[in-house]
């Protein structure tokens, strides 16, 4: 079957969900654990395990097409389990979906569901240290030296409180 091109698609046709784990579908979580899997453990080469005790203590936005299949997806971490901070994570979008704009849809909607959930707080991102004019784009600043993460080179960047 052949998908759209990312130029054909436009992150206006999809559909958007901000739900705590146990709201989540079997079917939904599939397809999530799915995404994470083929971008940070097979796209990225990073032998780690994906599914961790943060989970259930997140909220979990996504982007589903008009087929239902993951598009985008970010994880909102509470503040205290990642960082003090509450944090974003595990942003991804889906191979089908890049250049088509979706990246920055999913991190103004990470940020605004983030801000509805936790009110006032600030942000801390671990990000992938390539991403940072992207980040900083929408504020974010980096606090941290270059570190490795699975082999990657990451920083921390902060998102203050408004």
């Amino acid at each position: 079957m052949n998908q759209p091109s990312a130029s054909s698609q436009q992150p206006a046709t999809l559909h958007w969900q901000c739900l705590p784990f146990d709201q989540l579908s079997v079917h939904q979580l599939r397809q999530i654990y799915a995404a994470r899997n083929a971008v940070f453990v097979v796209e990225q080469n990073c032998v780690y395990q994906d599914i961790d005790h943060k989970d259930p203590l997140s909220h979990h936005l996504v982007a589903w097409d008009a087929e239902q299949q993951l598009a985008a997806y970010l994880r909102i971490v509470p503040p205290g389990i990642s960082f003090a901070e509450a944090s974003l994570g595990r942003v991804l979008s889906s191979t089908s979906w890049r250049g088509s704009g979706i990246g920055r849809e999913l991190l103004t909607r990470g940020i605004t569901s983030l801000r509805e959930i936790y009110p006032q707080a600030a942000i801390r991102i671990g990000a992938q240290a390539y991403l940072e004019k992207f980040y900083g784009s929408f504020g974010f600043i980096q606090v941290s030296e270059l570190y490795l993460e699975d082999d990657i080179p990451h920083i921390d960047m902060l998102l203050s409180s408004e």
